[in-house]
């Protein structure tokens, strides 16, 4: 079977003999050892799946291109670059092409798929071959916790005339670490609070082309079955919400079996985003590599969606920075073309998706949340709102301050004074951008009903909310949001809920504290969608109050009674005590609290 790691193309590719000799070889990266809780496996796959990264020029073009059409200053704002446009920044040199396919083609070696700006390559080849090509010793690992097998180098090299040409190849030298944090619960959040909590329409949207996509990893999977009950119970006025599934690698979907991430990430879109289109786009796997393949998949498309929402992530690894920077910059594109892509913070504090960090060591930053380019999600809890202590935020060691934030943060840091110094680079692009409730979301899961907390919530609530914002923009003829964050930090402050009180502790440290204006908790806060729709619409669209009819009161609407659930040893029976959302709720069936795994 090939190994969980390697999972990133499934394409052949045709090799034979060399035709010339080989040239001389330099080493372009290295490690000392196997990444931490790694052991040297037994069991090695016969071929490897490799993919080339070719130097991009004009990412400064398009980052230039990007800000250019997003911020709400410009002529040109809302003007999205179509898929040509955006391949001919992301395209590298013609002479970089050359180079790495003559290289290629000496060693008898013919790729057969390519990304649509033909800055990656995808190989397979026998380890052997992978070896002598790159000079390197691709050795299977076992990841101890898991049992996970991969195969990864510690180091490798390329021609010293194409080190200018190669951004790097993958996965060779890469830590494919990715862990996942529990929380507790002890409220219930549902829909109609969200609407309430924050003004968000309930009337169907109408506008033709509006979409989210959901980004799901590790097979995560919601069914129709599941949506439907959910609807009934939580969105009787419109309970007929569907579901779309794609499978990004080919691999068999379940559609009669859900995962709790993929029922919630579907639920709290299609339950709150009502009548828009929703597609989970499901890998089997959860490396960075599938990261990656989901974006160059969404990026080949001709239409794009409008909103991409994830509630996955990685903590920042230094020996994977190079691919990083070339995943955000997939999301740069994706935003240059209109898609409004939002990641989930983690849920551990400032540990952010680690739970391997301590006392005294620097605090970790969670990516994809760190890129400057997608817009990054925290949580907060209880009401009146505090900031949730899981809420993954702080700053970026791989990416500068994106120069939309730098008054906000500079703001911040002066009154942070010497608080978590030395601990953190505090000319990194700061997160959370904004925040959600993220504290027990009531969820259908293969029958069952299931209250789940985390970042992982908060997400694709707000990912909603911008696709209610498309709404309204589309049906008046303007051009969807795309990317959002210089918008939010400029003309959007004024339209989010300050976040005041609360920390998000981790790394032996109390982390960050929640203040007045952006903090790295909760970011810019809350949003207001009466008033965030005021801002992005220059004041000309309003929402009737028959559009909104929930909104006067925070009120949840009981579950139908049903015959109760079995209840597993390790899970608590809730039984309707200690809301602070809804005080006089009586539950009807008994829920399972668990905690939501940021997967």
């Amino acid at each position: 079977m090939v190994a969980a790691g390697l999972l990133l193309f499934l394409l052949p590719v045709v090799w034979g003999r060399p035709t010339t000799t080989p040239l001389e070889l330099v080493v372009r990266s290295q490690r000392p050892g196997p990444p931490s809780g790694f052991s040297l496996g037994h069991v090695s796959e016969d071929t490897l799946r490799l993919t080339i990264a070719i130097t991009q020029p004009d990412l400064s073009g398009l980052q230039a291109a990007l800000l250019d059409v997003s911020h709400p200053s410009s002529a040109n704002y809302g003007r999205h670059l179509s898929k040509h446009e955006v391949e001919q920044f992301a395209a590298p040199r013609p002479d970089s092409t050359k180079a790495v396919m003559n290289w290629l083609t000496s060693n008898g070696i013919t790729p057969t798929a390519q990304s649509g700006s033909g800055d990656t390559l995808d190989l397979e080849l026998p380890i052997a071959r992978a070896n002598v090509l790159l000079a390197a010793n691709f050795t299977p690992y076992v990841h101890d916790a898991t049992n996970m097998i991969m195969t990864r180098t510690l180091s490798y090299s390329l021609p010293a005339h194409l080190h200018e040409h190669i951004a790097f190849v993958y996965p060779t030298t890469h830590s494919p670490r990715r862990e996942d944090v529990p929380a507790s619960c002890d409220q219930r959040m549902t829909p109609s609070c969200l609407q309430a909590l924050y003004n968000i329409p309930s009337a169907p949207a109408t506008a033709a082309n509006n979409s989210i996509f959901v980004g799901g990893f590790n097979s995560n999977m919601a069914t129709q079955a599941d949506l439907s009950s959910f609807l009934a119970a939580q969105r009787p006025d419109f309970p007929n919400g569907t579901l779309s599934t794609t499978s990004l690698d080919g691999t068999q979907l379940n559609s009669q079996s859900a995962t709790i991430e993929g029922s919630l990430d579907v639920q709290y879109t299609a339950g709150l985003a009502t009548n828009v289109s929703t597609t989970l786009l499901s890998s089997s796997s959860s490396q960075m590599s599938d990261f990656v393949a989901m974006a160059q998949f969404l990026l080949k498309q001709d239409q794009v969606p409008l909103v991409l929402s994830t509630s996955a992530g990685f903590i920042e690894e230094p020996d994977s920075v190079d691919m990083q920077t070339m995943l955000c910059n997939y999301y740069m594109q994706l935003g240059a073309r209109g898609t409004t892509v939002i990641f989930s913070t983690g849920d551990n504090g400032v540990a952010g998706n680690s739970v391997t960090c301590s006392a005294g060591k620097a605090l970790q930053p969670s990516f994809p949340a760190s890129c400057p380019y997608v817009t990054a999600v925290g949580s907060t809890a209880n009401i009146p709102e505090t900031a949730a202590s899981f809420s993954g935020g702080g700053f970026s060691n791989t990416f500068t301050c994106p120069d939309y934030q730098k008054d906000a943060v500079a703001a911040y840091l002066k009154k942070l004074n010497s608080t978590n110094a030395g601990l953190f680079d505090a000319s990194g692009r700061a997160y959370p951008d904004v925040s959600m409730q993220g504290v027990n979301f009531a969820i259908k899961v293969n029958g069952q009903d299931v209250l789940v907390n985390g970042t992982s919530a908060s997400a694709p609530a707000f990912a909603s909310v911008v696709a209610l914002l498309n709404d309204q923009l589309l049906n008046a003829g303007k051009s969807p949001l795309g990317f959002l964050n210089p918008l939010l930090y400029s003309s959007g402050v004024s339209a989010f809920n300050d976040i005041t009180t609360g920390s998000n502790p981790g790394c032996g440290t109390e982390g960050f504290q929640a203040a007045a204006g952006w903090d790295p908790v909760t970011g810019l806060g809350t949003p207001d969608f009466n008033k965030l729709l005021s801002v992005v619409s220059n004041g000309t669209i309003h929402l009737s109050t028959a559009s909104n009819p929930r909104s006067s009161s925070i009120s949840t609407p009981a579950p139908t009674p049903q015959a109760p659930q079995a209840i597993p040893d390790h899970a608590q029976k809730d039984n309707g005590a200690g809301s602070a959302i809804v005080p006089n709720l009586t539950y009807f069936v008994p829920l399972i609290l668990l905690s939501i795994l940021m997967q």
